[in-house]
This record gives C-alpha cells, sequence and structure tokens, in this order.
C-alpha cells in the first residue's frame, strides 16, 4: 500500500495517475481534476467503497502522475494510455470481431467481393457493418451464385496461374486469370455487383423472375429452384440495405446495456438524414461502475486514443441515453478534434430519444446473445475456407483440398493414401490408396513423393482439376521431398504444407520458420481432420494388405489350394473367419472347389483357428 506521505506530496493540478503494484505492472488508470484528492480517495476507510476499489488499493504500491494543463488533456492522455497498457482494473472494451463487411477491391483491375473485418483507406468500396451475421452471409452467397466473382488473390493481370482452378470448372468463375473471360465483360458484372449490395435490386429481380419463369416453363425445375432461392437471398439484401431517414443530419447515436460484469455498447452512425450502420462493442470488468460511467468511458474510449484515426469521422451531434461524467469536457475535446462544434445531447422525448431508444435496444439484444444463436446456426464451412487462406497466405480459396499420408510395417507393405476435401467436408468418393512401388523400405521422403506425384500425374492425364492445396503428415523434410513435383510436373500453382504432429506446425514452402495457428481455430482443427483422415485410411489399407497376406500364408499350407484358389476365396468371403462362418457349403460354390475340397479348407481353418483364437482378425 502507498503511504501516507506520499499521498500528501501529490500535486492538485489536473492529470492522470497510474497505480502500479510491486512488480511494476500497471494495475489502473484514471484521470483528476485535483491529483492529489482523487489519489487519495482511493484510500479513504470508507465501508461503502466497492471490493474493487478496496482490491486495488491494497495491491498499489507505487502511484505515477502525469500532469497537464487541462482537464480535457487529461481526458485524452487517459485514453490514449489505457487503449496502449489495459490495465486489468479498467473497463475493457473491445470491438466485436464477429460485425463484417463486405469489401469490394474496385481498384483492381479485376475486383475481388469478399468479407473483412478491418476497414482501410484503399480505394475499396465497403458495405456494413453486418450486425445480423447470418443475412450477410447469405447475401454474399446470393452474390457469388448468380454472378462469377474471382476468389483468388492473384494480381491479375500481372500475375496468373497456367490453368484455372476449381471454381471454373464447377461455375462459379470465368476464368480471367487465363484470359477466359476480358476486363471489360468483368467490370460490368462488378458495376452490376455494386448495384446490388447498395440495394438495389429491383432491376434484377426481374430478370430473375423472368429466367425462373422461363425454366418452370421448360420443366427444368432444378434450375427454377435455383432462381427462387436467389430471390430470397435478394430480399434478404434488400431488408439489409434498406436505410431509414431520421429527423436531423449527422449524428451517432450510443447505447448500453449490461448483464453482470459483461457489458455491450452500440453506435448508430446517422449520415446526412440517413440511418448508414451499426457498430457494437463489448465490455467486461464492469461490475461496480454505474450506467453513467459506463457510458462515459463507452464514449471515451470510443472516440479517443484509438490506433485508426480517420475512418471514424466527427458528426456534429452525439445523442446518449444518460448524462455523463465529464461530458463537457469530452465535448470540448471533440469539439477541437473536428474544428467545429460538436454537441452531447440527452433527448427526452422526439424522434431523437426514439433513436436512443433504439441504440440501447440493439445492445440489449448484444447482451443476451440472439446475434450469438444466429451466427451459431449459419454454414462455416465459408468462412474456415477464407480463414485458412489468409492464415497460409494463398492464392484461392482451397475448395479441393488432398491430404497424404504412409503407412508401413517396418517397411514391408508400404501404401499411401490420399484424401480428399471439397468445402470443407470429405469427399470419399475421391479417396484414394496406392501400393508404392518403389524399393524405399523405412524411407517415407521418397514413398511420400512418389505418392504425390503418382496422384497428380493421374489428375493431369484425366484432365481433372488440380487440388488447390496439398497437406503433407508430416514435417519440413516431408514437405521438401514433394517440392520438386510442381516444377518438374509444371503445376507450379499448386499450393503444399505439412502439418507436424508434435507441436500442429504448418510448414510452408519458402519459410525458415513454421506457422503456429491457435489450438481452438477452426482453420487448424480443418487440418488436424484432413490429417487425421489420411492416417486412419492408410492404417487401414496397410492393415488390410496384411490380413491378406496371412491369409495367404494360411491357405497356401492348405494341400490342392494354389494362388488362383486363394485369390478366389479372398474376393468371396475377404478373411479366415469369413470363410469358417460360411461353411463347407458356401465354400463349395466357389468357383474351382469341390466338396471335398470345400470340407478340407473349412476343417483345417476351424482347427486353425481353435489353436490361436488371436489370428482369427485379419482385416
Amino acid at each position: 500500500m502507498i503511504d501516507t506521505q506520499r499521498l500528501n506530496a501529490l500535486p492538485t493540478a489536473p492529470g492522470v495517475y497510474l497505480f502500479r503494484d510491486e512488480e511494476g505492472e500497471i494495475l489502473y488508470i484514471g484521470k483528476a481534476k485535483s491529483l492529489r484528492t482523487r489519489v487519495r480517495s482511493y484510500f479513504r476507510r470508507d465501508a461503502g467503497q466497492g471490493i474493487r476499489v478496496r482490491e486495488l488499493a491494497r495491491r498499489a504500491d507505487e502511484v505515477e502522475t502525469i500532469v497537464v494543463g487541462s482537464e480535457a488533456e487529461a481526458l485524452l492522455l487517459e485514453s490514449n494510455l489505457i487503449k496502449e497498457h489495459q490495465p486489468r482494473f479498467n473497463i475493457r472494451l473491445r470491438d466485436d470481431k464477429r460485425y463484417p463487411y463486405i469489401k469490394v477491391t474496385v481498384q483492381e483491375p479485376f475486383p475481388r467481393v469478399f468479407v473483412t473485418r478491418r476497414l482501410r483507406d484503399d480505394g475499396a468500396r465497403y458495405f456494413g457493418p453486418f450486425t445480423n451475421v447470418g443475412p450477410m452471409r447469405q447475401a454474399l452467397e446470393v452474390v457469388k451464385r448468380l454472378y462469377t466473382v474471382r476468389s483468388c488473390r492473384y494480381d491479375l493481370p500481372g500475375e496468373s496461374p497456367p490453368r484455372p482452378c476449381l471454381d471454373y470448372h464447377i461455375g462459379r468463375c470465368l476464368a480471367p486469370c487465363v484470359g477466359l473471360q476480358s476486363e471489360a465483360e468483368y467490370r460490368a458484372m462488378i458495376g452490376e455487383i455494386l448495384r446490388v449490395l447498395e440495394g438495389d435490386t429491383s432491376g434484377l429481380r426481374d430478370e430473375v423472375e423472368e429466367r425462373m419463369a422461363e425454366a418452370a416453363g421448360a420443366m427444368r425445375y432444378e434450375e427454377a429452384a435455383r432462381h427462387r432461392d436467389v430471390l430470397e437471398g435478394l430480399a434478404v439484401i434488400a431488408r439489409e440495405q434498406r436505410v431509414e431517414r431520421v429527423e436531423g443530419g449527422d449524428q451517432d447515436i450510443l447505447g448500453i446495456a449490461r448483464d453482470g460484469p459483461h457489458g455491450a455498447g452500440v453506435v448508430l452512425r446517422v449520415r446526412k438524414g440517413t440511418l448508414l450502420g451499426r457498430e457494437t462493442h463489448r465490455f467486461s470488468g464492469i461490475d461496480e461502475e454505474s450506467d453513467a460511467e459506463l457510458l462515459g468511458t463507452f464514449a471515451s474510449q470510443y472516440y479517443l486514443g484509438r490506433g485508426e484515426a480517420g475512418i471514424r469521422e466527427l458528426p456534429r451531434e452525439i445523442l446518449l441515453p444518460l448524462e455523463v461524467p465529464d461530458g463537457p469536457v469530452l465535448e470540448e475535446v471533440l469539439s477541437e478534434s473536428a474544428g467545429r462544434r460538436v454537441h452531447l445531447r440527452t433527448p427526452a422525448r422526439g424522434e431523437k430519444r426514439r433513436l436512443v431508444e433504439l441504440a440501447s435496444t440493439n445492445a440489449r439484444h448484444l447482451v443476451e446473445d440472439r446475434v450469438t444463436t444466429l451466427e451459431g446456426s449459419i454454414d462455416r464451412a465459408e468462412s474456415v475456407l477464407y480463414d485458412l487462406q489468409d492464415r497460409l497466405g494463398l492464392k484461392v480459396v482451397p475448395r479441393f483440398m488432398v491430404c497424404f499420408d504412409i503407412s508401413h510395417t517396418q517397411g514391408t507393405e508400404v501404401v499411401a493414401s490420399a484424401v480428399a476435401f471439397e468445402n470443407g467436408e470429405p469427399r470419399k468418393a475421391l479417396y484414394r490408396h496406392m501400393k508404392i512401388r518403389g524399393e524405399w523400405g523405412n524411407d517415407d521422403y521418397r514413398s511420400m513423393a512418389e505418392a504425390v506425384e503418382r496422384y497428380l500425374k493421374r489428375r493431369l492425364h484425366e484432365g481433372e482439376p488440380l487440388p488447390e492445396l496439398v497437406l503433407i503428415d508430416g514435417g519440413r523434410g516431408q514437405l521438401s521431398a514433394v517440392l520438386p513435383i510442381r516444377e518438374r510436373l509444371g503445376v507450379e500453382e499448386v499450393a503444399m504444407a505439412a502439418l507436424a504432429k508434435r507441436d500442429e506446425e504448418v510448414f510452408l514452402p519458402g519459410r525458415p520458420d513454421p506457422i503456429r495457428i491457435p489450438r481452438r481455430d477452426p482453420a487448424l482443427r480443418l487440418l488436424q481432420r484432413m490429417r487425421n483422415e489420411a492416417h486412419r485410411f492408410a492404417v487401414s489399407y496397410n492393415r488390410n494388405l496384411r490380413g491378406k497376406r496371412t491369409i495367404r500364408s494360411r491357405l497356401g499350407e492348405i494341400p490342392g489350394i494354389g494362388p488362383s484358389r486363394q485369390q478366389a476365396l479372398l474376393t468371396r468371403f475377404g478373411s479366415v473367419r469369413g470363410i469358417v462362418e460360411a461353411g463347407v457349403e458356401e465354400v463349395e460354390r466357389v468357383p474351382g472347389f469341390s466338396g471335398v475340397l470345400a470340407r478340407r479348407v473349412c476343417e483345417y481353418l476351424a482347427e486353425e483357428t481353435t489353436k490361436s483364437p488371436q489370428s482369427e482378425s485379419t482385416e
């Protein structure tokens, strides 16, 4: 605890104070009109003080003060320091990252359309924020279904792949990357997309309705159903982008809600009388703060001390549900920052009061987690693939991925598996396994290289789309072994990565250090799922081959059972147990087997199984 002499020596000027513990860590940052009066108030023996204040006073070992010229300067400095240090005893405010924007990169020759959570001054067009995440995802899916927007990250037209990706083959892109769609055609399509995202869906709705009627008249019912789904999606876009006219000019409307130590804040942005969007934030550590103190902290941290200055413009009027401490000081600081008068007002009635209540209602919904419930109901596959693209720095969204693994028994029965995933889900019809032809023994590197090369060669020979990502079960060594294959086959556009089991590290070509994706990240879990499935498939195939080898060995001991009859039994029954359970009559039906031979086989295997019950399982 800080001694009384130190407290009495504090300045009486306005400024900022920082409480530190014994190790020098900042516990709390505050502002004061008189530093001495405010800091001493923490150490009064007052029964009305809350638990948090008493605990802060107990832990504080030192107080640091910064004297400034006015209360306005103290407010600015406090906000900046809280933003930088995030002390544990201060209210913690964070942006709610679940509310993204749709970004259209109109500054590029071939623009892309995707979801982002960052606003940048880069010339792109942004639509949002979308607080209803489900409709936003539906809106974007409608746009991508109706138009053929590229999802790759190639810097077109200067950078391009040698052949189209899977999106082209499934009709989601017209492959401008290889010149199959001109820039003029592509830009015209982007112009239509911008109009749709702005909410102008009437013309497009008429066109889709005509297509639906035409498809239904021609009895192409699946196509008509797709157009019907597009119409539903367009209705979602129109609802989400519909603007609301309100009285007044430029305003921000703030609302808050709370539940125990957690809370939420919402900012409604009105510009030129139009409600343009919402921003949402969450709080923690607010047990002992009054509503007015919470609202004041929210307003100060929202407008002051933020790192991305310039993105958020200051309105002429800020509407609040309550009067806040230091309101006049905050008003002075914001006015100075804007270069004009900014008013903080608490309306009591009328349209402005209705807007304040609307903001508070939005905040209350956040606290009740209604948005979380909605978000949990939508399909996350698309989001995970885009996240994986970001994590690994891939040029294209990895819709088609293949994972390889090697399995052997002390250098024998060496096999490889290749499991395919499309849109984040396994496609078992595309699974492949193969016996390794090379006499590599325990050399997993060469076995892996052979498996990958054979797989890619076959896809090229059959004219099938290549995977956007090849994942190797292993580390840097396995990855290095397969990288030369890309150049040898001319498939440099196929991304490759390796996932090591020990620390779940991802190795990428050209990067000296592995990537560590957080353990709970859905992108890592998808990679782990692929790796585990490839391992299961490889081990299963290896076990199956070993079982057949064991059966052949045991069948070969029976007089009159040569290789052809061994194969016939394996094909029909699959295992020793299957033969024994089938019985003499079933074995006799196998081509090449007489009643005498069938009885001999069944009696021999039954006797062997009785002697060694552990050897029965051969699959």
